[in-house]
């Protein structure tokens, strides 16, 4: 069961609530309609399973929506993201093709829906396309991007750039990525839900239970990174920073993930990350399934340390999930985890295994350091990055963009 917002009240205040109450007003009754690739598996799926719940007892009309596409299409589209986040070439005139007839299907499929929409939030580029067999909508259409597209490969970005610009705006998590678009772009990064499953807080017996499910010794400091199999998350360079800070502390590492249904490569980058673990009993390579949410929670409160190592990152949902526990974060020094780590306060930003290396030795020995560093992330995550900020910015953007250019908005 999803929570109701008089339940959020508890944590976040009544005047926050009181707040969004009074955003919805000039919203009640508007048909919104959210479309992205799935509905399990990464962090936009993770995301709309909360805020289309809260976002409809609010009083609005919100639909949510995946699209229908076969392995051509999604090979096409994570060419795309490995593209935006600068790395990969150009797809191939096969793929585009499966790509543009995919969203084509899709745009027939859900006409009805999407032509009697007040706005449709389209989440990334897997269904950016459909925007170009909706020339007469009535509608405001919004873009919403997830990626890192601080240093895209050009050739796709312009092949894109040719339907986000038809949008009437688009939404990006910080304005390092941001692209020259022609349209009014919006900054609302993610956030986590402090009442799912992944984040409440769990007693001691279940704790104890997933350290003993999951044969781990609390006599010596843990290590979890929690992440898809995803090249871009480096699993191959945290267990590089395990081993070599091994040398030094005792230690076990955690790596747990599952994979995403709209990502071929997962499979792949698995079986590389368990060929480079080679049998070591310290590290525990953990396949997960989609709601495994419980799992996760226990896995970052046992962690002594949690890393996410990515060398590229829209934001990291992984990384509020920690710091909202009190764990100090080691994150790569990339995208949306500059937002939320802050150097030497709330955690450590690295760019190699061996910097990865050197901060865990130094918050395994300096414990005080990172309780106090445990302390200051989850104060900065309950200012910052609760979904009840998102579900603000998201009403505030749906109320300015039916307004147009309107000087003054009444609520």
């Amino acid at each position: 069961m999803n929570a109701t917002l008089d339940e959020y009240a508890r944590v976040v205040g009544q005047g926050v609530i009181r707040q969004l109450r009074q955003l919805a007003k000039p919203l009640q009754g508007a048909t919104v309609v959210h479309v992205n690739s799935t509905r399990e598996g990464g962090g936009v799926a993770e995301i709309l399973n909360r805020m289309v719940p809260l976002q409809q007892e609010l009083g609005l009309n919100v639909a949510w929506e995946t699209v229908v596409g076969d392995a051509p299409f999604f090979a096409c589209t994570k060419t795309f993201h490995n593209a935006l986040q600068g790395v990969g070439s150009a797809a191939p005139d096969s793929m585009l093709d499966a790509y543009e007839q995919t969203n084509q299907a899709n745009a027939e499929r859900l006409r009805g829906l999407l032509d009697a929409a007040d706005v449709v939030f389209i989440h990334d580029p897997q269904p950016a396309a459909m925007i170009a067999h909706f020339a007469g909508r009535k509608g405001k259409w919004i873009w919403r991007c997830h990626i890192d597209v601080s240093h895209p490969f050009r050739p796709v970005w312009k092949y894109l750039r040719n339907f986000v610009q038809k949008y009437d705006a688009s939404v990006w998590h910080l304005a390092a990525f941001a692209q020259p678009i022609r349209h009014p772009q919006y900054l609302i990064p993610p956030s986590i839900d402090p009442l799912a499953d992944k984040n409440v807080a769990l007693d001691s017996a279940e704790l104890d239970r997933t350290l003993e499910e999951r044969r781990l010794d609390r006599a010596r400091p843990i290590v979890v990174q929690v992440s898809r199999f995803d090249r871009f998350k480096d699993p191959l360079g945290v267990i590089r920073a395990y081993r070599m800070a091994k040398k030094y502390v005792p230690l076990q590492l955690v790596l747990a993930g599952g994979g995403a249904a709209d990502d071929p490569e997962g499979a792949r980058v698995l079986e590389d990350v368990q060929t480079a673990a080679n049998g070591d009993p310290d590290i525990h390579v953990l396949l997960l399934p989609s709601d495994a949410h419980r799992t996760i929670n226990a896995l970052q409160r046992i962690a002594d340390i949690v890393l996410q190592k990515s060398t590229r990152e829209g934001f990291g949902l992984t990384v509020s999930e920690a710091m909202w526990k009190e764990r100090p974060v080691i994150g790569g020094d990339v995208g949306g985890i500059r937002l939320q780590v802050v150097d030497y306060q709330t955690g450590f930003l690295v760019s190699t295994p061996e910097g990865a290396a050197q901060r865990i030795r130094y918050l395994i020995r300096h414990r005080e350091k990172s309780r106090e560093m445990g302390k200051k992330a989850h104060r900065l995550v309950l200012e910052n990055f609760l979904l009840t900020r998102q579900l603000r910015d998201y009403l505030t953007l749906m109320v300015a963009i039916r307004n147009g250019a309107r000087e003054r908005i009444e609520l």
